[in-house]
């Protein structure tokens, strides 16, 4: 039961990560970006190429799989996202759920169909065994480095000028450029670091989710409950939903495999009509 629970928490802390840039695009930028799984694709194929075909350490493929994907955003935004900001959100939707089919069928032709793994190093691998509860190496792992990033992103929110700029501009963004501000740039920032926080997720998610083309259409649903039973107004709201998705997930495909989404889609419901803004959402936060 522990060791089902330990899964299920580090499971959920990765979902976060995953989500983490959409969350952050949808609340404080109002994007609706349904290609962000895309982004989180890329760090995963980035890492794998790195390993596989060049030899590149694990540890040194992470913050390869975040700037990659980070400078990937931070092309595309000015190029094709930036036409759609103020669009309504039907637009942003059909926009980049065309740029998924588009990602996966260009890392198809690229690549191949094939699911691809990685190699984690001897010490992320196995688990410690204490007293009844097992506790896998690699997710420690996850649940560390997705707790750092966490309490980072938190304090960068709050606690910075960057976060008082970013929260300005998105509350209006003409008063904030006739301030001085240069929106763009924020905004470019912004989409930047949260596309590399999806590939850093993709990164990490390699060993854990597989990877394969259709990553982005496999785990599209994952984020948007994310996003949408936590709220995007606060990271609290997204960390306890992706931690209630991945708990109920794992506990779901244990107990009753047959029924394992089922589990995960009655608690998203019930929880939508207890709270349709999200957990966290503050009143009158919804867009």
């Amino acid at each position: 039961m522990l060791t089902l629970l330990f899964d299920g928490i580090a499971y959920g802390m990765l979902l976060f990560v995953l989500a983490l840039g959409l969350a952050v695009t949808l609340g404080l930028m109002n994007f609706v970006n349904l290609a962000h799984g895309a982004f989180a694709m890329a760090g995963g194929y980035i890492t794998v190429l790195l390993m596989n075909r060049l030899g590149v350490p694990f540890l040194a493929c992470l913050p390869l799989a975040f700037i990659g994907t980070a400078a990937l955003g931070a092309v595309l935004e000015p190029l094709l996202y930036r036409r759609l900001y103020g669009k309504p959100h039907l637009d942003q939707v059909l926009f980049s759920i065309g740029l998924v089919f588009m990602a996966v069928t260009a890392v198809d032709y690229l690549v191949g169909s094939m699911q691809q793994n990685i190699q984690v190093p001897g010490w992320l691998q196995g688990r410690f065994d204490i007293s009844w509860v097992g506790i896998g190496k690699y997710r420690l792992f996850v649940i560390v480095v997705c707790g750092l990033l966490t309490v980072a992103l938190q304090w960068v929110l709050t606690r910075t000028r960057f976060g008082s700029q970013l929260r300005a501009s998105v509350d209006d963004p003409r008063v904030a450029s006739g301030l001085g501000l240069d929106v763009n740039r924020i905004f470019l920032s912004t989409f930047a670091v949260g596309s590399g926080l999806a590939g850093l997720g993709g990164a990490l998610g390699t060993e854990v989710l597989g990877l394969d083309p259709g990553f982005p259409l496999k785990f599209m649903i994952y984020f948007l409950i994310v996003c949408a039973v936590g709220g995007t107004t606060t990271l609290t709201g997204p960390l306890l939903a992706a931690l209630l998705l991945g708990i109920a997930d794992v506990f779901g495909k244990y107990y009753v495999p047959k029924l394992g989404a089922f589990v995960v889609y009655t608690l998203m419901i019930v929880i939508l009509l207890v709270r349709p803004q999200g957990l966290f959402a503050r009143a009158g936060a919804g867009r």
